[in-house]
Formats: structure tokens, C-alpha cells, sequence
């Protein structure tokens, strides 16, 4: 970054502060302090934390720290902004309060969807500013999914508590919530493969990091679902299967990209048992399409006078991609 944008971006964030501060908005001084120009360091714990205790209280105190936060984000060109404000909203959504991530998971309020919007963010000061870049437009995508993935589990991923209440929770759900819980989860694994190379910027290694710690607890809820199918074996529809069969291969298909990137992945028992799933969902894949062939009527043609007129011909038989006429 140029000496000159430097300076402008430090003049910037003393103003806005100052403005802040003479209309005692302590929310949004909160969040300058947090969100600054400055793109060689990532925003302080204790920064952070002031800006999470500005949306405690009411409902309508944290609706306004939300809407605050997010003009920030969506009102910026600046890359180093746009992350420090991104990773506010990780902040929130891994260690806020309930309320906070409550109206963040409702953002906008007229919407009801979170849209971060930010997936042609471009900054093209420099040679830095431009590798920023491709670090908000992925990690707002990381966000977002991470926001999908809670709604479809019905709670901020990390918040639901140890692993007997997890495994407990999921031998409650239906097949199919099993399998949306987990096509989530499959494609939350698949975003963080997409994840740009790091480049020694303390920003970028803060996100890095926080990446990281996702993945550990991503990692957590595939295990407790894959464990799940283990005991369902038997019990699965020939559609289930299918879907099943997809997810794992999915999942299989992120190991090699988890492994080059995540230290955390090295876990070799959790991509053994991605495997062993798969292997034994293939069967019951197997087992569902032969019971379904066995169980489709065939058509048959009846030798009684009275229908032989009625027999149609090969030629207004249907072939379907299966293979029988029917």
C-alpha cells in the first residue's frame, strides 16, 4: 500500500472517530475503532469486545449494532474495512449473544436473509490491496454459508453444547432433516477448499486462523452424523440413498484440498470413516435399487380372446432410461 493511501485511510478514521465521539454514538465509535483503515493488522480482541457489549440490552440496542455494522460493510471499497468488518461478523456469530446473533441472522429486517453481496468486491489500489480482495469476496462467501448452514441445523454452529447433546439431538431427526443437515455441512467443507492462498499478511492470517477454528467445528457435527448413518443402515429409501451416496463422494472429494490446507485435517480417522460411510451407503444404495426392480409390476399380456385385440405393440411400448419397457 502507498504511503499516500496510508495516510488517507489514518486521516479517515481519525474524523470518523471524532465525529463519533462529539455526537457520543458509542456504537458506531466502537465499530470505527474496530473496522480502521489500516490493512497490516486485524482488528483487537478488546476492540471487538466493545463493540459486542454495544449490542447489549433491548432488542432494539443490538438490531441497531447490526445495522450499523453491516452499512460499514456494504458502504466500503476498502478492503482492509471490508474484512475487519467481516470478521465483526464472525466475531458475532461464534461468541456473540443470542440476541445479537439473533438479529444478525435476520439481516436485513425487511428480508429475512442474510445477502452479504460482496462476491465482486474489488479493491485495486495495489498489488495488496488486490490480494485483499479475493479474501472478502471469499470470506463473505464462507460467512454467508456459515449463516445457511445454522438456519438448516436450527442453531449458530459451536453453540450446541457437547457431543451427547449433539448425538442425542441427531437420533431425533427424520431421515430427511438428517440428510439436509448434513448436505449443508458437505457444502460449508467444499467452501472452505476454495479458500485462497495465504500471503503473510497478519489480517489474512487472522482470517486463516478463524477458518480454522470453523473447520474444527464443522468437523465435530460431520462426525456425529456420519455416526448416525452408521445406525440407520437398513432403514433408508431408495431417494435417501441416493442423496447419501452424493453427499459422501462430495465430502470424499474435499479430502485431498482439506489435507494441503488445514493442519486441523489431518485427522486421517475422519476421512476412514467418510470412506467406510460411503462404502456401506453404496450397498444400501445396492440393496434399495435391487428391492425396487424386484417390486415394479411388469406388464403382462393376456392370451384371452377377449383382449388380444387389445395387446398393444413393441412400437407403442415406452423405453425409459432404465432400460424396461413399460
Amino acid at each position: 500500500m502507498t504511503k499516500l493511501t496510508h495516510l488517507i485511510g489514518i486521516i479517515k478514521d481519525k474524523a470518523s472517530q471524532s465525529k463519533a465521539a462529539l455526537l457520543s454514538k458509542r456504537t458506531t465509535l466502537s465499530l470505527l475503532r474496530a473496522t480502521s483503515h489500516d490493512c497490516s493488522a486485524p482488528p483487537t480482541s478488546k476492540h471487538l469486545d466493545m463493540l459486542l457489549s454495544s449490542g447489549d440490552g433491548p432488542r432494539a440496542t443490538a438490531s441497531a449494532a447490526v445495522e450499523v455494522l453491516m452499512d460499514r460493510l456494504q458502504g466500503t471499497n476498502n478492503a482492509a474495512v471490508a474484512l475487519k468488518c467481516l470478521i465483526a461478523v464472525h466475531y458475532i456469530i461464534r461468541r456473540g449473544s443470542f440476541i445479537l446473533q439473533d438479529q444478525l441472522s435476520v439481516y436485513p429486517n425487511s428480508g429475512g436473509r442474510n445477502y452479504l453481496n460482496l462476491s465482486h468486491f474489488r479493491h485495486t489500489t495495489d498489488p495488496t490491496t488486490w490480494q485483499l480482495s479475493s479474501w472478502v469476496r471469499w470470506f463473505a462467501q464462507h460467512i454467508e454459508q456459515l449463516l445457511c448452514t445454522s438456519r438448516v441445523l436450527g442453531f449458530f454452529l459451536g453453540t450446541a453444547g457437547d457431543k451427547e447433546n449433539r448425538e442425542d439431538r441427531a437420533s431425533g431427526l427424520c431421515n430427511g432433516d438428517l440428510l439436509s443437515e448434513f448436505d449443508s455441512l458437505v457444502a460449508l467443507v467444499e467452501g472452505l477448499c476454495k479458500r485462497p492462498e495465504p500471503n503473510g499478511n497478519l489480517l489474512v492470517e487472522e482470517i486463516v486462523k478463524l477458518a480454522r477454528g470453523d473447520w474444527g467445528v464443522v468437523q465435530a457435527e460431520v462426525r456425529v452424523r456420519l455416526n448416525e448413518f452408521k445406525e440407520r443402515f437398513g432403514g433408508f429409501k431408495f431417494g435417501e440413498a441416493v442423496e447419501l451416496v452424493c453427499c459422501l463422494k462430495r465430502l470424499e472429494q474435499c479430502e485431498e484440498k482439506m489435507l494441503d490446507t488445514m493442519d486441523e485435517a489431518r485427522d486421517l480417522k475422519l476421512w476412514d470413516m467418510v470412506t467406510l460411510v460411503k462404502d456401506m451407503a453404496e450397498i444400501e444404495l445396492y440393496r434399495e435399487e435391487s428391492k425396487l426392480r424386484r417390486d415394479t409390476p411388469k406388464v403382462r399380456v393376456s392370451e384371452s380372446d377377449r383382449f388380444s385385440g387389445r395387446v398393444l405393440s413393441n412400437r407403442h411400448l415406452l423405453l425409459f432410461p432404465s432400460g424396461r419397457l413399460l
